[in-house]
This record gives C-alpha cells, sequence and structure tokens, in this order.
C-alpha cells in the first residue's frame, strides 16, 4: 500500500534543487509485498450480489421492528418512518386522489412497512374524510403475521372541530393517531395568527388535552415553522404540550430554509432543552425549497429524531418533501457512520410504490431522480459501461434488484406477439407488479394489440400499459370507439362513442382546432359536465415510430369541486390529473382525458370544511 510523505514548500528560485521536486510522493513497497494491499472497504451498501468475481458476504437479516409504544422506542436505533404522501404530498397542484386511488397507497405503504400512514386531513371535505375513514377501518386493522399494523394518523388544525373530525376518521384503526398543529414563529403568528405568544400556548396545550380527552392515547404536535421560532419559546410551548399529553413532537422545517448542520442543532437543542422530552419521539418533517429535505432529515436523525416526515417520490407542498425512498437507503449505506440508524422499509417494495404515486398522482419523476427515476440505473458512457461490465461495484452502489427493479437485459424473457399469459404475469411479477388474474387477463390482450405492431414489448411499454389498465380511477365512462378525420383540407372532426358506468353508449361528434381538440370537445358533450384543460404533455415511451406513446392531462372542473387547504384555511378548487396510453396519439390522449374527468366525477359534489382562519396554520 503507498505511503504519503509530505516534503516541505520551497520557494522557487534558479538555485534551488528541489524545485522540480513534487509536493507529495508515493513510496510502494516492493511487488511481493503490494498484491492485495489494498485496504479492505465496503464496495456498495447493496445486498445483492453485483455479479464480480469476487465473492460478496451473505445479506445481513432483516433487524426486527421494535414493539410499538406510542412515546418510547425500546430500539434506540430504530427510526420510525411516518409517511404523508395521502396529506402533505396530496397537496402538490394537481394531485388530487379518489378514495380507491387513497386506499390502493395505503395497502401497498403497509407492504412497504411503514411505521405511520398520515391519511389525510379529515376536515377538508367529506370525501376527504370518507378516504381517512376507509384507509383507517381496512387498512388500520391489517396485522400480518408479524403483529405489524400501520398507525393510522389524521391532520387537524388546533380547533375542536378539526381535531373531533380527525379522531371520528382515525378511530377505527387499531392504533389511531391524531396530529394537530400550531405557527409558533413570530412572522407567523403577528401576521397570519395575530395571536400572542401566551394565546398560541394556551391554544396547544388545550387542544392537546383534548385530543386525549377523546380516548386518542397517540397524540401528536407539530409547531410549524419551528425552524424560524424562538429557540426559548421553542422549548417553553413544546413542554407545555408534553404535559397536555403529546407523545410526539414533530419538528418541521416549514419553509425548507434550514441548512443541515442547523437542523441537526436544533433537533440537539430541543432534546437537551425541553422538559420532559425523554417522554416523547422527536420527529422531523423537512421541506424542500432549497433541495436540502433529504439532507436536513438525516441530520436530525443523527441528533436523536426517531421519526422521520417523508412522502413517496418527495411530492408535497412547494418544491416537495423529504423523500422515503432516499432518506431509508441514505440511513441503509451510511448506516456507519449514523451508529446503525435502521428502519422497518421492505426495500424491495420502493420501486413499485413509486410507480404508483407516479400514476395516481399524476406527478411524473423527472429522469434522473435519484433512486427511481428512469436513468438512475442507466449507464451510458463508454467509461462506466465498460467498468460495468467488468464489475457493478465500480458505478453502482446500489443493486436495482434492492428496491424492487428488475435489470431488463438480465431478465431473460424476451415478450413478442407469440408470448403467452404465463410469461406476461412472470414478467410482471419481475417488475414488481402483484395483479390480480382478471387485471391480468385485461392487460394480458392490450399486449397482444401493441404485440401485433411491434416486433418487441420492453419494460418501459409493459409499464405504460400497467398505468393505462390498473393505475386509473373509477370507469365512470370509458372509451368505446373514436374516428377522427383532420388535415389541411378542412375542419377536424372527431366521432366519439362512451360507455357509462350502466352499460349505455352515447355517441357525439365535434369539429376543432385539431384531432385532440375535436376528440375532447365531443366528450364534453357526452359528459355534460363542463372542465378546463390547464396542462397537456405527451411523451414517447421508447425509441421509434412504433413507440407507445403516453399522454398527461391536468383539468379544473367549472362546478364548485372545493376543499380546505391545510396551509391557509382557504377553499381550493381541485384539479384532476389523468393519463393515457396508446400506439395512436389520438387514442391516447382520449383516455387520458376520460381518466381525469371519472377522477373528477368520482368526487362527491360536497362543501369544504369550515373556514377558521385563526387557526389555519400548516405543519409542513
Amino acid at each position: 500500500m503507498a505511503t504519503a510523505i509530505r516534503t516541505p514548500f520551497f520557494t522557487p528560485t534558479a538555485t534551488t534543487a528541489a524545485q522540480n521536486q513534487p509536493l507529495l510522493r508515493l513510496q510502494f513497497p516492493p511487488s511481493s509485498k503490494r498484491r492485495n494491499s489494498f485496504p479492505s472497504f465496503s464496495i456498495s451498501c447493496s445486498s445483492q450480489s453485483q455479479s464480480q468475481p469476487q465473492s460478496q458476504p451473505e445479506p445481513e437479516p432483516l433487524r426486527q421492528r421494535p414493539p410499538y409504544i406510542p412515546n418510547h422506542i425500546p430500539d434506540p436505533s430504530y427510526v420510525r418512518i411516518f409517511d404523508t404522501t395521502l396529506r402533505d404530498g396530496e397537496q402538490s397542484p394537481g394531485a388530487s386522489m379518489t378514495s380507491k386511488e387513497k386506499l390502493d397507497i395505503a395497502r401497498q405503504l403497509a407492504k412497504l412497512g411503514v411505521d405511520i400512514i398520515e391519511a389525510g386531513f379529515p376536515a377538508a371535505s367529506i370525501d376527504d374524510f370518507e378516504a381517512v375513514k376507509m384507509i383507517a377501518t381496512e387498512v388500520g386493522n391489517a396485522v400480518d403475521e408479524n403483529g405489524y399494523v400501520p398507525v393510522i394518523c389524521g391532520l387537524s388544525r388546533c380547533n375542536e372541530k378539526d381535531i373531533q373530525r380527525a379522531w371520528d376518521a382515525v378511530k377505527h384503526a387499531k392504533r389511531p393517531r391524531i396530529h394537530t398543529f400550531i405557527a409558533t414563529s413570530s412572522i407567523h403568528m403577528e401576521y397570519k395568527l395575530r395571536m400572542t405568544r401566551e394565546q398560541v400556548i394556551q391554544k396547544a396545550r388545550s387542544m392537546v388535552a383534548f385530543a386525549r380527552s377523546l380516548g386518542c392515547q397517540d397524540v401528536e404536535f407539530s409547531p410549524e415553522d419551528a425552524g424560524r421560532s424562538d429557540r426559548e419559546f421553542l422549548y417553553q410551548i413544546l413542554g407545555e404540550v408534553i404535559k397536555a399529553g403529546a407523545t410526539t413532537l414533530n419538528i418541521p422545517d416549514t419553509v425548507g430554509i434550514t441548512m443541515p448542520s442547523e437542523f441537526g442543532k436544533l433537533i440537539a437543542d430541543i432534546k437537551a432543552n425541553t422538559p420532559g422530552v425523554e417522554n416523547v419521539i422527536i420527529s422531523t418533517h423537512c421541506q424542500n425549497d432549497l433541495g436540502l429535505s433529504t439532507a436536513n432529515t438525516i441530520e436530525g436523525a443523527r441528533a436523536g429524531a426517531r421519526q422521520l416526515e417523508v412522502t413517496i417520490n418527495g411530492i408535497g407542498e412547494r418544491a416537495g418533501n423529504a423523500s422515503l425512498e432516499e432518506v431509508v437507503m441514505a440511513l441503509k449505506c451510511g448506516g456507519h457512520i449514523f451508529n446503525n440508524l435502521h428502519t422497518g422499509i421492505n426495500t424491495r417494495h420502493i420501486y413499485l410504490t413509486s410507480r404508483m404515486v407516479e400514476e395516481y398522482s399524476g406527478l411524473q419523476l423527472q429522469p434522473h431522480k435519484a433512486l427511481v427515476g428512469a436513468n438512475a440505473f442507466a449507464h451510458e458512457s463508454g467509461i462506466h459501461q465498460d467498468g460495468m461490465l467488468k464489475h457493478k461495484g465500480t458505478y453502482e452502489i446500489i443493486s436495482p434488484e434492492d428496491i424492487g427493479l428488475e435489470r431488463t437485459n438480465e431478465a431473460g424473457i424476451v415478450l413478442g406477439k407469440l408470448s403467452g399469459r404465463h410469461a406476461l404475469r412472470k414478467r410482471l411479477e419481475e417488475l414488481g407488479y402483484e395483479l390480480k388474474e382478471d387485471q391480468v387477463e385485461s392487460l394480458f390482450w392490450r399486449f397482444k394489440a401493441v404485440a401485433e405492431q411491434k416486433k418487441r414489448i420492453t419494460d418501459a411499454d409493459l409499464r405504460a400499459l400497467v398505468s393505462d389498465e390498473v393505475f386509473q380511477a373509477e370507469p365512470i365512462w370509458k372509451l368505446a370507439d373514436i374516428q377522427v378525420t383532420c388535415g389541411t383540407l378542412g375542419l377536424s372532426t372527431a366521432t366519439v362513442k362512451l360507455v357509462g358506468d350502466d352499460g349505455s353508449a352515447h355517441v357525439a361528434c365535434s369539429v376543432g382546432t385539431g384531432p385532440v381538440d375535436s376528440a375532447y370537445k365531443a366528450i364534453d358533450l357526452i359528459v355534460k359536465e363542463p372542465a378546463t384543460l390547464l396542462e397537456y404533455s405527451m411523451v414517447a415511451v421508447t425509441e421509434g415510430i412504433d413507440a407507445i406513446a403516453t399522454t398527461r392531462v391536468l383539468i379544473r372542473g367549472d362546478s364548485n369541486q372545493t376543499a380546505t387547504h391545510a396551509l391557509t384555511g382557504e377553499s381550493v378548487q381541485r384539479t384532476f390529473s389523468g393519463t393515457g396510453a396508446g400506439m395512436d396519439v389520438v387514442v391516447s390522449s382520449v383516455k387520458a382525458y376520460i381518466g381525469a374527468i371519472n377522477k373528477m366525477l368520482s368526487f362527491k359534489e360536497t362543501p369544504s370544511a369550515e373556514k377558521i382562519p385563526v387557526n389555519a396554520s400548516n405543519v409542513s
């Protein structure tokens, strides 16, 4: 192994004999001693074999999840994962999801192994309340063979109506939790709440006590904008809510302004100066406005936080939240630095969960998104490819199989028009999809239709087809047929046939500025539910003229479909996304529009929660 010998600096002169000597000289031992003299170190944090000639140690067995106690974790190195995809994540513009979609995601989060699911903001609307109640009833009581069942949490502002509403929704779960919050920074108290420090403390203390009085034994409290709050005031209000019965204290970096070292010190200071803090769990919730949410979350864990609030794909308000996949895999890879902190997450479900959230929310991932982006495990550089062929550990610290992603060129199955159901099901399973028999059957005939036109079906094609067949809203309307006429010789015309949920067929014809415009107008004539198209985008799934096209649209209903926003307390009009896939770009576009309309129609036309501006603060 080389030994570094530093030489003193010289001022170069014409007479200096050492002027051409290097500042750092490497002395190597004799070749007989040099073989295998490199230090041993971890070449990757993957539990998968990287297919290198060297032997790899067996992957470590998963550490046992400790028993759930609201205000205590028996294992000091265990970190709870609190997923708020269904609450904070849904606050992203266009990310409105139906109750069925939320239930599907909650089931997948349970497979992933998250400790707490924040299922929503029950006071936002009747539909949100029903969705949280459904998740609490079904997912919140599905105990597995190891005794695991996720905590189901509902968010509420610091007022009795919100807290009662949250409790009515989550109390059906085996492990229910109420999460209440109020702002504590000077700027929020003065300009938004218009309350004094004493009034804020009194409100927080009384509302935590009220939540406990309802019979809820698991209450989380968040001081909104904690990162910009006065430290002494923060210690004081946290101490008061602990005495009132809070079991978890969540410390949010609401505006994403805190630097990692600052946030770590904030958590450490709270643990050192808050009276009674030894009787609660400290949590983090970091926004990504400066791209530091994952780093801040990790620093919080290093400083003693034992609950981390995250979302799938990092979706959420403004620039989003700390990403679950990034935080979990960073803890796994950095165990030697983080004192062996660990979670109960089954990482092999990360990729499918990411895809499900992407499809249901309509928020598409950038290709270079860490871990789950399309390019995360792609190697195009010749130097990189050469290294990968010789040893995957040269450029991959994580095996894609660790997060549930099977490599296309290692699967051993090439699908085409002669492939059968068994081959299709096998490849879907390798890609992480667990589909029901009727879903596979429906997908099989779509697959065969595409295979007749394409020589080879890629994994990207399969994912697009699964998205189009499985990850869709309840089919209130289905596309039966479409015929368009367009070009430079006259107006574009579209004839559309839709089938309603009662089986009745409806046909309409319309003209427009192009084939998509005329088709959308024809659909509007049938549905009779006016909507405004806000966004339209299309991408080719693969290269080639025969590629499948995936279309995404975002619409806003002209009727009054509103919800109460947790950030401001104001009533906001919902927007709805839809996706479609097909080898015909017009068909793909029409499917996306119908999907968005189905999602819009599935929401109950009910008034949103009562506006309570005094306490309209937000946890994020």
